[in-house]
């Protein structure tokens, strides 16, 4: 009982590390998807222990690979995994989290309103969509968290970022198997420079990990002499 109770105040003065003076904000989420999260369906009850270092930190420290001021989208964000923590971690940057499901949109605009998240906006739809696509599109960032296989996810994601737009998908340890299997679909889709990094190695007992990949430009065409 004594190591549970460490292992938690460790998490907390992780959480209060990451989020610095918004950990109050990050609290508040925590217990938003502890009770109404589980009530909704959106979060399994045998999650709610592990929380903080499954869902809530092993999220935010993604914002370690995103730059300054930067624009994200959040593919399929569900509860808002890994978009909310990431906006409350780091409240420079805009993100949209995109979600199809009516409860879950219910959801995240209920939780983004009542505490006053300025820096999110929640769109209802799927990726793919051209009203998702225009809202959305011409990102720097596009975020995932157990959406799809790795082409797939590239083939939702990729036309949400701008040519040189970073996608960071986070994945198990079948991060790289899903990259070789998946190598030359991703080419073929503009995906390149594909890297497996890790975050919060300094912070989290086990670190998170992700998938990343460029958008690269498309080759340009060349008129043939007539």
């Amino acid at each position: 009982m004594f190591h549970v109770e460490q292992d938690e105040a460790g998490l907390l003065a992780t959480a209060q590390q990451i989020f610095g003076g918004r950990f109050e904000l990050a609290e508040r989420y925590h217990r938003s998807l502890s009770v109404d999260g589980v009530e909704r369906g959106l979060i399994g009850p045998r999650e709610v222990s592990r929380l903080w270092e499954r869902h809530i930190l092993n999220c935010a420290v993604l914002g370690e690979l995103i730059q300054e001021d930067e624009t994200v989208v959040d593919v399929g964000s569900g509860a808002g995994l890994p978009g909310i923590p990431l906006a409350i971690a780091r409240p420079d940057l805009r993100i949209t989290l995109v979600e199809p499901l009516l409860r879950r949109t219910v959801y995240l605009a209920e939780f983004v309103e009542a505490n006053g998240l300025d820096n999110v906006l929640v769109v209802r739809g799927r990726a793919e969509q051209p009203s998702v696509l225009q809202e959305a599109g011409g990102a720097d960032v596009v975020t995932s968290r157990a959406v799809a296989a790795l082409a797939k996810l590239a083939k939702w994601s990729l036309p949400l970022i701008h040519e040189g737009g970073r996608m960071l998908a986070l994945k198990g340890s079948s991060a790289h198997e899903e990259i070789e299997r998946d190598r030359d679909e991703l080419a073929r889709l503009g995906a390149g420079n594909l890297e497996v990094l890790e975050c919060g190695r300094d912070a989290l007992p086990v670190p998170t990990l992700v998938v990343k990949a460029e958008r690269m430009p498309r080759p340009s065409r060349r008129r043939k002499n007539k």
